[in-house]
């Protein structure tokens, strides 16, 4: 199987170094100037300096060089994935068309498989999430991630599988999505609560109580529990919240400590907080986190104001 890789990015790109090695990938950048820059000097100076672009890989902002592949990865952010879907429908319907990002579709409340779904309703949808870093996967460090599909695909996790990157297969779409999305959130929390000089104690807490919320809310959704303790939601969970590799983390850091904090970096967990305290609402679902991170993200509570709501919750069985 052919593969190529929409959106030039860290994770992207990192993807198109280590499956590289099973055969060809094309990786499309939406930006020509960067993908001049990136086919002549054979890194991504921008977005992960350092690491060397094997020669079968082949970098191109035409996006019909890209989308002659069989299996198309979408490693744009989360809140591009359907103008991206919706702008090249003709090119991209029919295709294995795999979501690497993490979040909910702030427009829609969607997640990445409806909005393949929708867009390309003959396409084959699939999930690429779990406990990740770009830097990581791109220098070969063992890496175990979810593929999640439709219908069990052994064939697909053997193409995007490596030495050093395992896939493990589920077919729990839904599950697999909403781990990776509502993860983020839980991890601007857990920055908050460092950043604010909270502790270790705090955070512990924090990370126990905010997996039982996306437990929660995932299930309630059709998802199964045993999805959300594996590595798209627990094994995520853990690393984004305990990482300052993690944006979501160092954005709740700066956040906690009043600090400030580069707006070109893609945060992916505010829109999602702001999506799921939405979704929750109007299911009445109980999601305390993700509904105070989206108030302190529109600066609606301040970091003391909502360290006092939740310590004046009232107590009750774990």
């Amino acid at each position: 199987m052919s593969v190529a890789i929409l959106g030039a990015g860290a994770f992207g790109t990192a993807l198109a170094v280590t499956l590289a090695q099973n055969g060809p990938v094309t990786l499309w950048a939406r930006d020509a100037d960067q993908a001049r820059e990136m086919a002549a000097a054979r890194q991504n100076a921008r977005r992960l300096p350092g690491v060397s672009l094997p020669e079968n890989v082949s970098v191109t902002a035409e996006i019909g060089a890209a989308t002659r592949a069989e299996v198309i990865l979408l490693a744009m952010p989360m809140q591009q994935m359907g103008g991206v879907l919706r702008a090249h429908v003709g090119q991209l319907n029919g295709k294995v068309l795999v979501a690497c990002s993490k979040g909910i579709d702030l427009a829609s409340g969607q997640g990445p498989s409806a909005l393949i779904a929708e867009a390309c309703p003959e396409a084959g949808p699939a999930v690429l999430t779990g406990p990740s870093f770009a830097a990581d996967i791109a220098r070969g460090l063992p890496t175990a991630l979810t593929l999640a599909t439709r219908a069990d695909d052994p064939a697909l996790q053997q193409r995007l599988s490596t030495p050093t990157l395992r896939l493990y297969r589920t077919t729990d779409m839904i599950g697999a999505e909403l781990g990776g999305a509502l993860k983020n959130v839980i991890a601007i929390a857990a920055g908050v609560v460092i950043g604010a000089g909270l502790g270790d104690s705090a955070r512990a807490a924090l990370m126990t109580r905010g997996f039982a919320e996306m437990t929660r809310l995932a299930t309630a959704l059709g998802a199964r529990p045993e999805t959300l303790a594996g590595l798209s939601g627990f094994g995520d969970l853990v690393l984004t919240c305990t990482s300052t590799q993690s944006r979501n983390f160092r954005f709740g850091q700066a956040l906690g400590s009043d600090a400030p904090f580069d707006s070109a970096t893609t945060v992916e967990g505010v829109a999602t907080a702001k999506a799921v305290s939405i979704l929750a609402q109007k299911r009445g679902i109980e999601m305390p986190i993700a509904t105070m991170i989206a108030a302190l993200t529109d600066r609606r509570i301040t970091i003391s104001e909502a360290v006092q709501a939740f310590l004046s919750r009232p107590l009750k069985e774990e």
